[in-house]
């Protein structure tokens, strides 16, 4: 395969027979077409394309076609996402294989993100995400707000494997990269409208172009979106809607081209998350509670607390590129972000004071990140960097349990890491290609943590301290790469890819150094060793395009968030609980994807995945005891895939006409480490569909259906046997949407 040749557009992209024009090389997505109109305002092609070409991606931070990159990496544009009614990122969900996004417990914008089984779904700080979530590529350290959703974007890339490499810590799962629009060098931009069920109304949109005149150095680019909707359920105590929406956001970014080899670009972000709490059906009566049986709604609920369930999030960035020559780029990212989020978590869903809880979470972070990339046209090319990251995160968790029991979880980690990468290219025939790459990092964690028993719920006077300390660790990791590709002709290449993913321990932040001493201790870091080998062909001149990926992952020291329950008052009964963190041991985790396009004729295309995935414990140690052999990895379908069938056609109006159905499915999953047989969720498959109505290059309607069956199905829930919880968390019911859209 030439570098220049034939990008392989990987799984659901559904790069149909369009094309679409960007002024950045960074993010290009054009289709090859018989009459392909790339020049036209809304980046529309001739439905009469019968080919599918390039899609340029920077998964190794670097400009590439998808097929030179040798791992497994899907992209979505962003009119592929319109097509697939992608409102935030969870909705790529079944679109990548072994990919899981959600919305974490009862929350709205705060996210769970697995790749190929592994992840992270405790949402509390002192816990690192598996899954790293990058904005224009700036790592998001927290998991609050970090659900984005889907807005002025260019596209989406899904990094799925280790990326140690060239991502840093956190990454041991995968990456998604969020990449907003660019900078347009002619005025532009968009106004959306959407209308919905239960009282959905979005309003999207953006302008940008030069400040001064068309042939100003100076751009600049607002986005902004508002996000509503009603309830999906109600609080039949206090009338309060339940898992409504109310989310309102805005980018803006201006950039000066300094002179023919600098510019530079600054961005602010911000989000403000008022949506209310995610209702939490409950799956059996509570045992201190027996007389009220659970609602057969799935998302009416009946709590005594308020409906407060509040995130903003805002963030800031400035970016220097120096072309230095012809050969070498320079390119620094310095970028600020913090979060702040309140909310109340009602885990019994009564009026009764079972556990109730009160939560604040605060986060700060600043990144520095300088990196050179060189590429002369020869044999080597390849990408080196220093990275720094400076955070803060902290808050506290109010517990009232059965109104006779009072504690809080409080405090502060602070994170400090530095490291160095560097990711080769080596060409050693026209065919053969080596990619060599080491990350080295040195992360320092210092915790400092008081937890505190009161009097009563207003949690003025301290009774008994349970845990109190200040303490620091520290980790260093080097996690190398080696990839090997080799092009069998023009459309196929074989690769292969050993790596290491690497994710820092810590401190468990409720921890209970009385009743449990080695909860205050430093839990270790996690770390995978990673092999793959793929296939990436374009078949039938072009039409079809096939992926093959097999994947074998040894992974160790797996953290994992678990309730522990302890005797408090010496009866030899376990009558009380807190938050544990540990490390499980050891597992293996291996896998088979498929992804495929189809492009029979200008009408119809076919895409869709297919993923296998074989997650076991090889030693799990509890008490002593290996109990590896009865537990499951949570958050690991052994089966799951999606289809998409899209047909299109021009209009005698001189517009165009695209209409799409989509089946996925997953099987069993467990998604607590409680693996309770009641909130493990079964196989289940989910109908949408979709039509989209483009007028004329500005004007276009899209009228869109989700869960076209209603499927009920949970993607996490509670088992929390001291205080007679069991409950599940749904995911959303059928919904219709009708948007208009005007581009100019």
């Amino acid at each position: 395969m030439k570098r220049n040749y034939l990008a392989l557009a990987i799984g659901c992209v559904l790069l149909a027979p369009m094309a679409w024009a960007n002024d950045s090389a960074e993010s290009t997505a054009e289709t090859a077409a018989e009459t392909a109109a790339a020049d036209s305002p809304d980046g529309a092609a001739d439905s009469k394309a019968t080919t599918l070409d390039q899609v340029t991606v920077t998964a190794r931070k670097r400009e590439e076609t998808l097929q030179d990159v040798p791992v497994a990496v899907t992209a979505f544009t962003a009119d592929a996402m319109e097509k697939l009614n992608v409102e935030d990122i969870g909705d790529l969900d079944a679109q990548v294989p072994n990919l899981t996004v959600y919305a974490a417990r009862g929350s709205s914008s705060t996210v769970t993100a697995y790749i190929r089984g592994i992840g992270q779904s405790d949402p509390l700080w002192g816990v690192d995400p598996g899954v790293g979530i990058y904005l224009d590529d700036v790592y998001i350290a927290r998991p609050q707000g970090a659900l984005l959703d889907v807005f002025d974007v260019d596209r989406v890339e899904v990094l799925r494997g280790p990326q140690g490499t060239l991502y840093g810590k956190n990454t041991i799962g995968g990456a998604i990269k969020y990449i907003s629009k660019s900078l347009p060098k002619e005025a532009e931009g968009y106004a959306q409208l959407t209308v919905g069920s239960y009282g959905q109304l979005d309003a999207k949109g953006a302008l940008g172009g030069p400040i001064g005149g068309s042939d100003s150095p100076i751009r600049a680019r607002l986005a902004v979106a508002s996000l509503n909707r009603d309830g999906f359920g109600e609080n039949l105590t206090n009338g309060a809607p339940v898992s409504d929406k109310e989310i309102n956001a805005f980018r803006a970014s201006i950039g000066a081209d300094v002179n023919e080899r600098f510019d530079l670009l600054f961005a602010f972000d911000w989000m403000d998350d008022q949506s209310g709490v995610r209702g939490a059906k409950m799956l059996a009566p509570n045992r201190f509670a027996p007389t009220v049986a659970p609602l057969s709604d799935r998302y009416d609920i009946r709590s005594g607390m308020p409906n407060v369930n509040d995130t903003k999030m805002k963030g800031a960035s400035g970016t220097a590129n120096w072309r230095a020559t012809d050969s070498w780029a320079f390119k620094y990212v310095f970028a600020r972000r913090d979060s702040d989020t309140e909310t109340n978590i009602d885990f019994d869903t009564l009026p009764n004071k079972i556990a109730d809880v009160k939560a604040f979470y605060r986060d700060e972070q600043t990144t520095n990140e300088l990196q050179a990339n060189f590429d002369g046209g020869g044999k080597a090319r390849g990408v080196m960097g220093l990275y720094h990251f400076d955070g803060e995160a902290g808050g506290q968790v109010l517990n009232n349990f059965f109104n006779a029991s009072f504690g809080d979880t409080q405090g502060t980690v602070y994170t400090k890491a530095f490291a160095a990468y560097a990711d080769w290219t080596f060409d050693f025939t026209d065919r053969l290609s080596l990619d060599a790459g080491a990350r080295w990092t040195d992360e320092e964690k210092h915790a400092v943590v008081l937890n505190r028993g009161y009097t009563d719920a207003t949690f003025t006077v301290p009774t008994t301290t349970v845990a109190n300390f200040n303490r620091k660790v520290d980790f260093t990791n080097v996690s190398p790469k080696l990839a090997l590709d080799y092009k069998l002709s023009d459309t196929t290449m074989l690769y292969g890819v050993a790596s290491r993913g690497f994710k820092s321990g810590g401190f468990n932040i409720r921890a209970n150094s009385v009743a449990v001493p080695r909860s205050a201790e430093p839990f270790d870091d996690e770390k995978v060793d990673s092999y793959e080998i793929g296939t990436k062909m374009a078949l039938a001149e072009q039409s079809l395009f096939l992926n093959f990926a097999y994947f074998y992952n040894k992974y160790e020291d797996i953290q994992l968030s678990v309730f522990t329950a302890f005797d408090s008052n010496g009866d030899g009964t376990d009558d009380a609980f807190f938050g544990d963190f540990t490390n499980a041991g050891r597992g293996h985790v291996q896998g088979l994807e498929m992804e495929y396009q189809w492009l029979p004729n200008e009408h119809w295309l076919l895409s869709g995945n297919l993923a296998w995935l074989d997650a076991k414990y090889d030693e799990f140690i509890t008490s002593g005891v290996d109990v590896s052999d009865s537990q499951k990895f949570t958050n690991a379908p052994r089966f799951s895939g999606a289809v998409n069938l899209e047909y299109r056609t021009e209009l005698a109006s001189g517009g165009n006409l695209s209409t799409r159905v989509g089946y996925s499915y997953q099987s069993e999953v467990w998604p607590t480490t409680d693996l309770s047989p009641v909130i493990r969720q079964d196989g289940y498959g989910l109908l949408n569909a979709g039509v989209i109505w483009r007028l004329n290059p500005s004007l276009s309607f899209s009228l869109q259906g989700t869960n076209l069956t209603d499927k009920a199905y949970r993607t996490t829930g509670y088992n929390i046997p001291v205080l007679g919880v069991l409950t599940g968390f749904y995911g959303p019911p059928r919904q219709y949407t009708l948007s208009a859209r005007y581009d100019f």
